[in-house]
């Protein structure tokens, strides 16, 4: 048994398809398919039910694929140790975030690592909070900006800071003319939300009272596209306070909310992660931000 085995077993195992794992192992699909085979023939097992168009993982495969992605995590720890003595800066950082995070922080944080000099270089991803979970734990990111609660196994967490929640109205809205809208006042008015799987949309229903709605208006794909929506005035939204400065201009309006909901946002990544230098620099960096509307976590 190789690690370039283990490697196709799992990459079959998450494609669920031999020409796809194929493609990504940089193989000929026969070259999978006799290794795979040879594999279950040495294990006396078989892991996967072969079918027309798929693959499906057997009960037994189940445990031994689970066990395989432990050992291939190893051994790129190990691989890793070893280049200890290497510049840890050669390889970008691996540095996913939430879509309601991203666009809001991304742009700052190049800028102070340009005028920093660091030698940090970042590879950046947006998705969904379920999904960068996922890739950092199968070392596909090497850290991720989640919001609380987040606390999957293997996974150190480093709180970074609290942001509260704003309003956004139409210049219009009667509300405009208040320095501050009451949150309980959300109930009686439509709120547009996030689609599902959003994280901040779960977040806004955790914290907050809202109203529906309004009658056939679909979810929201992104912050801009609810901004154009609440421009339109279709109805209101709430934006996390860093997301203000991009949003905000001379067609909708923004007012914090009493009490003011909020979130804390955290820099997620593997405890035996070994690039220890380059992740230091990361956290150095995402601390010395200053996010409007923000409260930085004491360090």
């Amino acid at each position: 048994m190789t690690l370039t085995e283990l490697r196709y077993l799992v990459t079959l195992a998450q494609e669920r398809h031999f020409g796809r794992a194929a493609e990504r192992c940089h193989v000929a699909q026969p070259t999978l398919s006799v290794a795979i085979r040879k594999l279950e023939d040495s294990l006396g097992i078989i892991i996967f039910e072969r079918h027309r168009h798929g693959v499906l993982v057997t009960p037994a495969g189940e445990a031994l694929i689970a066990q395989a992605q432990v050992v291939l995590h190893e051994a790129e720890a190990l691989e890793r140790m070893a280049d200890q003595s290497r510049d840890e800066f050669a390889e970008p950082l691996r540095l996913g975030a939430i879509f309601t995070v991203g666009p809001y922080l991304f742009p700052g944080l190049i800028r102070h690592l340009k005028q920093e000099d660091s030698p940090l270089r970042l590879y950046l991803e947006e998705n969904y909070t379920h999904v960068l979970a996922e890739r950092l734990a199968h070392g596909e990111l090497d850290a991720i900006l989640v919001a609380l609660p987040f606390d999957p196994p293997e996974t150190r967490v480093t709180p970074l800071f609290d942001e509260p929640f704003r309003l956004l109205l139409p210049q219009d809205h009667d509300w405009v003319a208040r320095s501050e809208v009451p949150a309980d006042a959300l109930g009686d008015s439509p709120v547009l939300m996030l689609g599902e799987g959003h994280c901040f949309r779960d977040q806004v229903l955790e914290t907050c009272s809202v109203g529906s709605a309004p009658s056939g208006t679909s979810p929201g794909s992104s912050l801009m596209t609810l901004r154009h929506m609440v421009a339109s005035g279709l109805g209101i939204t709430l934006i996390p306070a860093s997301a203000e400065p991009i949003l905000v201009n001379d067609e909708v309006a923004c007012r914090p909310l009493t009490p003011s909901p909020g979130r804390r946002i955290v820099l997620a990544s593997r405890h035996r992660f070994p690039r220890r230098q380059a992740l230091q620099a990361l956290t150095r960096a995402l601390q010395t931000l200053e996010l409007p509307g923000t409260v930085p976590m004491a360090r």
